[in-house]
Order: C-alpha cells, then structure tokens, then sequence
C-alpha cells in the first residue's frame, strides 16, 4: 500500500488544518462544551455549505463528494487535534456507513442526501451497557401488522439528544448473539422516544440515553433483511473503530505539541526544562506512539477503503476485523500514554482549567473505553490470528 498522501489529500489535510485552527481554538471549544446542543449550530452549517465535509464519503449519486476513508481519516485527524465539538463523528462513521451498506436505493435517496447537505444529522443506537457486541443489543422489535414495534433502552448514544435521525439496531424476541438482528432508520422525533442527555467526563462529547416505548415503525423503516443485520452492523462498528482511532491520533500529536511547546518556555534552574535529557526522553516515547498509532490508523483506513468500494479489492477488504481492532487498540493506548504525558510534563497547571491538556486526557479516556477497550480489541486480534471466530 502507498501510504503517501496524494496531492489531492494533502489539500484536504491543510486545509482542514487551517480552517479548525481557526473555528476550534480554545475558547470555541469551551463555549461549544458549555452550550445547549454541545457544538455551534452556525459553525456546523459552515462545515457543510463551505467544507462540504458531511458529504466527503458520500457517493455522487446520493449528492456527495464520492471521496474515500482515507480522506474522511484525514478530517477525522485534524478534528481529534483540535476537539473539535460537531455531530460529524455520529453522522459520518456510524450513521453513514450503516445507510451505505444496508438501505436500499429510495432509502439512500431519502437520507443521505439531507446530511450530505448538512440539513440532517445522526447517529447508531445499538446497545443497553458497555459491551460491544451482538450480546449486548437487548432492544426488541416485534412484528405488528406490516411493520414492527421497538422495544427498549439505548445507552451511550453518540449525540443521540439532538440528532435528527436514529439508526438503531434492535433483535427478534427469543433470539440471541448474532441472530435476530435488524436495523432500522427512525426519526428522532418519533412519538414514544424518550432522549436523555448524559453528563460525562468528556464534555466535549456528548452521549445520551433513548428509551423506545412501543415506537411502531413502517416497512420502510427497516433497512436491509429482517434478522440478518448483524453482518452489515459488525462492519459498520469496524468502520466506526477505524474513525474513532484516526481522531485519537490527532489528539495524541496535538498533546504532544502542547507539551513540547510547554517545555521550551518553563524555565527551571535557568534553563528551559526542554533541556532536561529525561524530559527530552519522555517526548521521544511521546512521538513514537503517536508514529505508531498514526500508521496503524492510516493502513485500517486504506482497508476501510476497499471496504466500501464497490470495485475494492475483496482480499484487502477481508483484513478489515483484524486492522480495525489493531488500529483502535494501539491508537487508544497511544493517546491516553501520550494525554498522561503530558499531564505530567505541564506539571501542577496540568490539569488546571486555564490549560488544554486535561481536556485531551479526559476525551483519551472516554474514546480508550468507547467501542471496546484495548484489551478487548486485542482479545479480537488474538482469536482472530488462530483462526477462531470471534
């Protein structure tokens, strides 16, 4: 794989470095994490009509760019660098991909072309707790007339507070593991939906709970085949995972500037503590995880690439499950390693509300958890590799 940017992504990549540098510094960022929706409703409009970044992974027929991952993990980079708050990770990496692989032609024209638009947002509502997996989906859809009534609660909702609409997975009574399963496209306005915004840690991130009360859905609201959406979902959670760990990246390079940037103005017996040998050692180790985690992150978004072409190629696209849980074990590790780092390089301001890198260390933590921890990802790769299912 050539992991060269193109001239092509290298545009993309400046000019998404320059236009966050400037709407995501680190007033924008605090006064988006105090605010009603959590993100600026006026600086998200700004993405979607100047930057067209909604619709960057869209196919052309749906009224998107028809750009590939490698550029969405480009924009995903530089907005992990900066904190930037937006709906743009619930709607670009789950919601997105899930409508790609599932809906079906008047589906795809009915949904992405509004949040191509940036008229839309949305997010995937799959699980009750913290687990990850098809055992964790306990919502019910049951059959009723010619569609289907959904059941149940819903925990840890990427922006699912204020996202217009709501993909969500939920499975067949009596069914268990990966049986059962369907997914379906639902407005968030929905009679029965009850939304829940959850404080947490990360305030730059929102999360929330949704409680179905008997939402009935029409056919048209289930997306793909009834019971067999398991397959499509596994992949989109990959995709998300790839997404997830390439925003990791850049927050880990930005700590790491931070810190560095810190380091050659305090003075300490004369001299800049930059100086110190042990100092200079520990932002080596710094950068070598962030070198790391940003060539895992970019070989799982070339995969991620093949994925969702339809002309990829098949034998690059079977790696996805093993470079997905890679690349978010190894960037989740990164970031937090390099967030701690430097809390401990600013030293008492560290985690003083006047500096950055405490608001880093907490999105570290709270992105180390989402999807699966490290350790459960290399659980994956280690069944993966003797050739068990997962």
């Amino acid at each position: 794989m050539e992991f060269a940017f193109s001239d092509e992504q290298e545009m993309i990549r400046t000019s998404a470095e320059g236009f966050l540098a400037d709407v995501s510094n680190c007033a924008a960022v605090r006064a988006a994490m105090g605010s009603d929706k959590g993100y600026d409703p006026a600086l998200w409009q700004r993405l979607c009509t100047e930057m067209y970044w909604p619709a960057i992974h869209i196919p052309e027929a749906y009224g998107g760019l028809g750009l590939g991952f490698v550029e969405l993990n480009i924009l995903l980079e530089q907005m992990g660098r900066r904190l930037f708050c937006s709906p743009f990770f619930a709607t670009a990496c789950l919601a997105t991909p899930a409508l790609l692989m599932t809906a079906d032609e008047a589906q795809k024209n009915t949904w992405l072309a509004p949040i191509a638009e940036g008229r839309l947002t949305a997010t995937l509502a799959f699980t009750r707790g913290s687990g990850w997996g098809a055992e964790d989906i306990q919502a019910t859809a049951s059959a009723e007339g010619e569609g289907f009534v959904v059941d149940g609660l819903f925990g840890q909702v990427i922006d699912g507070d204020c996202a217009g609409l709501l993909i969500v997975a939920a499975r067949t009574p009596g069914s268990t593991s990966e049986s059962g399963i369907s997914l379906f496209a639902v407005e968030a306005g929905r009679e029965g939906i009850e939304r829940q915004w959850l404080p947490t840690m990360d305030q730059t991130r929102r999360l929330a709970r949704l409680q179905f009360n008997r939402v009935y859905l029409g056919p048209e609201a289930l997306l793909g085949e009834v019971g067999n959406a398991w397959p499509a979902l596994h992949k989109v959670l990959q995709l998300a995972c790839i997404g997830l760990a390439a925003e990791q990246v850049g927050g880990a390079q930005q700590v790491l500037d931070l810190s560095v940037a810190y380091m050659q103005e305090r003075q300490q017996f004369g001299r800049p503590i930059a100086s110190f040998q042990a100092l200079k050692h520990r932002a080596a180790d710094m950068m070598l995880q962030v070198e790391c985690a940003r060539s895992a992150s970019y070989y799982a978004a070339c995969v991620a690439q093949e994925v969702l072409d339809p002309q990829g190629d098949p034998q690059v696209a079977a790696e996805l499950p093993l470079a997905a849980a890679l690349a978010k074990a190894q960037c989740s590790q990164s970031y937090f390693h390099c967030a701690a780092e430097s809390i401990q390089l600013h030293g008492g301001v560290g985690f003083t509300w006047e500096y950055d890198p405490h608001l880093y260390f907490k999105r570290a933590r709270a992105s180390e958890s989402y999807l699966g921890a490290p350790a459960w990802h290399l659980q994956q790769i280690a069944t993966l590799i003797i050739g068990e299912q997962p």
